[in-house]
């Protein structure tokens, strides 16, 4: 089994690894003030762990510059005044060579500290590789953006898309509801916001079993499902009449066929693959469309929970990145619920029954933000392998759409 140690020292390489493509002066962009600059991915969570593990941990631990516990905080009011989300691509110091130069330090430093961890540090380093783990996530589709945004368009690595997918399972799997419970219970890691496991009542109800695909949203786009106001809730409606939605993020149109923008470049259209990067208010209105509806978060957690088996997104073992869209198990039951596209759910995302955040200021990691946000079950194609969790809940805001976030379909059983 592996020790903390090494684990830690996996997941600060991996974070490196996926940064080799990169040119220096793809570091320091950032395209929109809801995604970071690779840079900052870099400093930040090297940040997190002098912070939370060093400096209260480890007896005489000087931090490299004081400056940096403003620049590289997040949202930790606790800790400090966070700079400011959207300014953080306007900064060209620290240098990149100087953030690594300092995550080399703090490397040094905890793996010192973890060569015989008290029982606080190893929980808390712990936190701070699933929080690294995700900011891997984020660095990937915060590059993504920088790039197929740029009108040089350049490629993150020519091998990061792959051929055509398999036809999608258009059926439904039902499931009988009652009584469920949810919320994770066993060992292992989990965010305090998977816990505590408790009871709900579901209605009887019908799942999707595969993914919605690019050629079924196609069928929506060219239906004039971005026209017609009756298909959107009034803030969705609102979002799509303000930023001009007329499709998915990333596609294009190009003489009389759709065209994608990944992080190998730019692909045909593939009807098969899974639909990516849309936001809850695009979800919704394509469910609605269809004559069906998104599925709760507890009806998604449950029907993972009765099909254990079924396939997974197409992982690449030896890489850092698996793209979207990989032939995938055979048919008959649930398909690619991890791994492959975030699922939007019409959950709101809200505190369990006895929820209780973590102590101190790692409770602002979750709890602060259980507002005006949605739940997303499944993990994606660039969350990192062994993050995954069939209890994971992820929330963002439901204008957001440059995550890979996509749907499947949910309705009454019959």
């Amino acid at each position: 089994m592996e020790g903390l140690a090494e684990r830690y020292a996996a997941v600060r390489a991996r974070t490196e690894a996926l940064c080799a493509p990169l040119e220096v002066e793809d570091f320091v962009v950032q395209s929109m003030p809801d995604a970071s600059p690779a840079r900052w991915h870099l400093a930040h969570t090297t940040w997190f762990f002098e912070t939370f593990v060093l400096r209260p941990h480890a007896p005489g631990h000087a931090p490299r510059d004081a400056r940096f516990e403003h620049l590289f905080n997040s949202y930790y009011q606790g800790v400090g005044t966070p700079f400011e989300r959207a300014r953080r691509g306007t900064q060209s110091r620290p240098t990149v060579a100087q953030v690594m130069d300092w995550r080399g330090e703090v490397d040094a430093a905890m793996e010192r500290q973890l060569r015989d961890p008290s029982a606080e540090v190893a929980r808390v380093t712990t936190i701070g590789l699933h929080h690294e783990q995700q900011h891997q996530e984020l660095l990937l589709t915060d590059l993504k953006h920088a790039f197929c945004t740029s009108p040089m368009r350049p490629i993150y690595r020519a091998d990061a898309a792959r051929g055509e997918a398999a036809p999608p399972d258009l059926g439904f799997q039902a499931f009988e509801g009652g009584v469920i419970e949810v919320g994770f219970d066993g060992g292992g890691f989990c965010f305090d916001n998977e816990r505590p496991r408790h009871r709900v009542f579901l209605e009887p109800f019908r799942l999707a079993r595969d993914l919605v695909t690019q050629g079924q949203f196609r069928a929506f786009v060219e239906d004039d499902g971005y026209g017609r106001c009756d298909l959107w809730l009034d803030d969705g409606w609102s979002a799509r009449c303000a930023q001009g939605w007329r499709h998915p993020l990333y596609w294009r149109r190009v003489d009389d066929a759709y065209v994608v923008d990944t992080l190998g470049g730019e692909r045909p259209l593939d009807p098969h693959a899974p639909v990516t990067h849309l936001s809850f208010y695009e979800a919704d209105a394509y469910a609605r469309w269809a004559g069906l509806r998104l599925p709760t978060e507890f009806e998604w957690e449950h029907a993972q929970a009765m099909s254990p088996d079924a396939p997974r997104g197409a992982f690449q073992e030896d890489d850092v990145f698996h793209p979207v869209g990989a032939p995938i198990g055979e048919r008959g039951g649930l398909r690619r619920l991890l791994g492959e596209v975030w699922e939007w759910t019409q959950s709101a995302y809200l505190p369990y029954p006895n929820y209780r955040p973590l102590a101190g200021t790692l409770g602002e990691y979750n709890g602060k933000f259980m507002n005006d946000q949605r739940v997303l079950r499944g993990g994606s194609c660039a969350t990192p392998r062994d993050h995954l969790r069939p209890t994971y809940r992820n929330f963002f805001q439901g204008d957001k759409r440059w995550q890979f976030t996509g749907l499947r379909l949910a309705g009454p059983a019959r």
